[in-house]
């Protein structure tokens, strides 16, 4: 081997640092390309395998969720018909609430007709009793005038009477 004379070797004059600061410079440079030239023509390869394992997921999924949905609807589709089963039983119970209602609306009806009945035949007892009221206190009214006649009349002669008393002794004393 060779030596290169200290004195001719050019690397010697320059510091170690700015060398291995320029060294680490063109070797990161170098290395960036070679990855970035290797990314590029990888990367296409990369996109297609993606992409296809994409689609497979996808169409998987798909396939998935229309067993999903299939299940739901068919799910959905039982507890439709329980409710409508359900609706038909509120149904035949409201049908029989209906009767029953009906059923006491003509009891309450034939009912209070019989009340009304009751009140109008109180009402033409009451109208009859107030009646004879009415002609006992006419009559009564009559006889006080009567009353109010006679003793008007009787304290008139009275004090007629009275009046004429002192002369009627004068005359036959």
């Amino acid at each position: 081997m060779t030596q290169i004379s200290s004195s001719n070797n050019p690397f010697h004059q320059i510091p170690p640092e700015v060398l291995e600061n320029y060294l680490k410079g063109y070797i990161s440079s170098f290395i960036r390309e070679e990855l970035e030239r290797f990314v590029l023509t990888n990367e296409q390869r990369a996109k297609e395998l993606s992409l296809m394992e994409r689609v497979i997921k996808v169409e998987e999924e798909l396939k998935s969720l229309r067993e999903i949905e299939s299940a739901r609807f068919e799910a959905m589709e039982k507890r439709f018909e329980a409710m409508e089963k359900r609706f038909e039983a509120m149904e035949k119970r409201f049908e029989a609430i209906d009767k029953r209602f009906e059923a006491l609306q003509r009891e309450m009806n034939a009912r209070f007709e019989a009340m009304d009945k009751r009140f109008e035949s109180l009402q033409r007892e009451m109208n009859a009793r107030f009646e004879a009221i009415d002609k006992r206190f006419e009559a009564m009214d009559k006889r006080f005038t009567f009353l109010q006649w006679f003793v008007g009349i009787g304290f008139s002669a009275v004090l007629g009477l009275t009046s004429l008393m002192p002369l009627w002794l004068k005359l036959f004393h």
